[in-house]
């Protein structure tokens, strides 16, 4: 699976699965507190003071999701950088949107700002009840939207928070200020365990100087840089850039391989959205400290956290700062 220590690694087309669609009947029920570890949350680790999302001392406060463009109009990202998770997952044709997540530390601006899919539900759940910052929805997603645990706020919800660029052409151009976000969405959940591990790095890995994941329209590939100590982010093989400058780049890269299968939902050029599973189980690679590790994640239910292990059932330490999670078509890794 992994290249060799001196080039990389590049995956081919995943084949995909048709399981039957699954509903999310029942996202909240094990979103209380005192039912996290029935739901499959190891609650044991962390340190007072220290985020459970990056491993890395510094204030807690309220946990704000925000769905982000990526087509190429869409970049470079704002507020990004400042981050302490940032999802990647697979949208209509083949192209892929990400899911930036603050907690303690946020910046004035964040964006392009895009609408939200129907498999975000089950992934955020997993944070409690979050604000998220969100453009719109299929009209038949919104009520699901709504009455879910999340505290969604769009710019109906919250006109002053949200702003268009007009150096920029729509739809790439709405931006969201994240303080005024979490104030309109009212009292959203701080940070908790979700089952990252932060420590020494594991035994074993495999030297790794670049990985990268292919999705049907596009690609997102890492490149370790020993320089800054961090995987450098780069988009249909170009550096991903940030409106403040520099590359983005993450401590710690996570290939969480995962189903992905048509929903119910089509855009309006007739796409059909895909749905991204992540309940289940899964191979998973892990890449820190320039070196690859393999292994498996676990998620037993929406509102508990996923485990990343290694084939001998061992937590994969996650090197501290920013994490970067790309949701992979699960198939042939290659």
């Amino acid at each position: 699976m992994i290249g060799p220590s001196h080039g990389g690694h590049r995956t081919s087309r995943p084949a995909r699965s048709r399981r039957p669609r699954r509903r999310l009947v029942a996202l909240a029920l094990c979103l209380p507190l005192a039912l996290l570890p029935a739901c499959g949350l190891d609650t044991t680790g962390g340190d007072p003071g220290v985020s459970p999302f990056t491993g890395v001392e510094g204030p807690d406060g309220p946990v704000l999701a925000v769905k982000v463009d990526n087509v190429a109009p869409a970049r470079p990202h704002t507020g990004l950088e400042d981050a302490a998770i940032v999802y990647v997952e697979e949208v209509e044709a083949g192209l892929t949107r990400l899911v930036a997540v603050y907690s303690g530390t946020v910046p004035a601006r964040v964006g392009p700002v895009r609408s939200v899919r129907e498999s975000d539900l089950e992934l955020l759940a997993q944070f409690g009840r979050p604000a998220l910052g969100f453009s719109g929805a299929r009209s038949d997603l919104l009520p699901e939207v709504r009455s879910s645990p999340m505290l969604a706020v769009a710019p109906e919800d919250a006109p002053g928070a949200f702003e268009r660029d007009t150096s920029r052409l729509a739809p790439h151009n709405l931006y969201l200020d994240p303080e005024a976000v979490i104030e309109a969405a009212g009292n959203p959940s701080t940070s908790r365990d979700i089952g990252f591990r932060f420590g020494d790095p594991p035994p074993g890995g495999e030297p790794t100087g670049e990985y990268t994941v292919a999705f049907p329209g596009t690609s997102v590939g890492f490149r370790w840089s020993e320089g800054d100590g961090r995987w450098e982010v780069f988009f249909d093989g170009e550096p991903a850039g940030s409106t403040a400058g520099g590359t983005l780049g993450a401590a710690t890269v996570v290939v969480q391989y995962v189903t992905v299968r048509p929903s119910e939902y089509a855009d309006r050029g007739g796409y059909v959205t895909p749905y991204t599973e992540t309940v289940g189980e899964g191979p998973v690679v892990v890449l820190r400290d320039g070196r690859a590790y393999t292994g498996d994640w676990s998620r037993l239910s929406a509102g508990g956290g996923t485990r990343f292990t290694d084939g001998g059932g061992n937590r994969l330490t996650f090197a501290p700062g920013q994490v970067w999670v790309v949701l992979a078509p699960v198939g042939d890794e290659g």
